[in-house]
């Protein structure tokens, strides 16, 4: 009898291989389109005026939270099947929310073909806390994708050959590091493209075929390793791409040492093989953790206030307005 609710021992030996997976018809198009009914009108857009498509990329602040369990069971019997059970999952970050990222593309790169290494956003999430090796805050990164995505038309492009050289980083830095790969003690503005030198650099020095772009159709979800270099790609077909990128946190920090014979989750032992290692005796933390506020959460709350006076107009001019109400499977 298989010890995982909804993985197969391919997918397994493929997160293993390459640390992603991808799902499909974790979702109904109905449950996206709900989701995503007032994206032009939160944003302020025409879709079909590309002349007022200002923004290539658009970080939208959230309005409503939902169980991810509930919207997406498949998914999230998967996710918990990464982690080693729902257990170790923490209840405060269990949610999928309708903070959407809509990638565009620009009038410049129409058509144009950008290679993976001079994609000039490369980083790994979790802007909000010092980051260590065995950091609880990202425990996975989700990527549900809420629209098509084609080839060429912005998906995510991924690097699964960089998890190596982040985990070995960030072991050899115990004390932990800025969400940037800086001393814990900076702080950068976190603008979505602001001090990314340490990955950019990085995912430069990688061979032209190391990089994954993650297209699919509506209802496929990317479960994506914690520490996973990534950046939003060249949206050249210039089609509207919708996503989000949930984080799943832990309840306790990831465990490479479980001398007590715990057994390790296949995230936990994606990170040792990319380090080389079977196990950490001995490996510890050596300063506290601490969170950070990212300039992002100022941003997203004036982008909130300014759609919400779009919906309201769209409504009619009623004081409450309810983004959108999501259907579960």
């Amino acid at each position: 009898m298989s010890k995982y609710q909804e993985l197969t021992q391919d997918g397994v030996d493929h997160f293993m291989q390459h640390g992603w997976l991808k799902l499909s018809n974790c979702f109904s198009q109905q449950q996206a389109d709900e989701l995503i009914g007032t994206v032009w009108t939160r944003l302020g857009m025409d879709p079909k005026d590309r002349t007022t498509w200002t923004s290539e990329r658009i970080n939208m602040p959230k309005h409503n939270d939902f169980e991810a369990s509930e919207f997406a069971p498949k998914a999230w019997a998967a996710i918990c099947d990464l982690l080693g059970g729902e257990d170790r999952i923490g209840s405060y970050n269990r949610t999928w929310n309708d903070g959407l990222i809509v990638n565009l593309g620009t009038p410049e790169g129409h058509g144009k073909e950008v290679p993976g290494g001079d994609l000039p956003g490369w980083h790994v999430d979790g802007d909000f806390f010092v980051h260590f090796l065995n950091s609880p805050e990202q425990g996975l990164l989700v990527i549900p994708l809420f629209t098509d995505i084609n080839p060429g038309g912005g998906g995510t492009m991924i690097c699964p050959a960089a998890i190596g050289p982040v985990a070995q980083y960030l072991h050899d830095h115990p004390e932990g590091v800025s969400p940037r790969m800086t001393s814990r003690y900076e702080n950068p503005t976190m603008e979505p493209e602001d001090h990314l030198t340490w990955f950019c650099e990085l995912a430069k020095s990688m061979p032209k075929d190391a990089f994954v772009e993650a297209h699919g159709k509506v209802g496929d979800v990317y479960l994506l390793h914690p520490l996973m270099l990534h950046s939003a790609s060249n949206n050249r077909l210039r089609e509207v791409r919708i996503i989000t990128n949930p984080p799943v946190s832990l309840n306790e920090p990831f465990d490479f040492d479980r001398a007590d014979g715990g057994e390790y989750s296949v995230v936990e032992r994606k990170t040792l093989k990319a380090l080389g290692k079977s196990g950490l005796p001995g490996w510890r933390i050596t300063e506290p953790r601490m969170a950070v506020v990212p300039e992002r959460l100022r941003r997203q709350a004036e982008m909130r206030e300014r759609e919400l006076e779009r919906l309201r107009d769209l409504k009619g001019g009623g004081s409450e307005v309810k983004v959108a109400e999501v259907a579960v499977a």
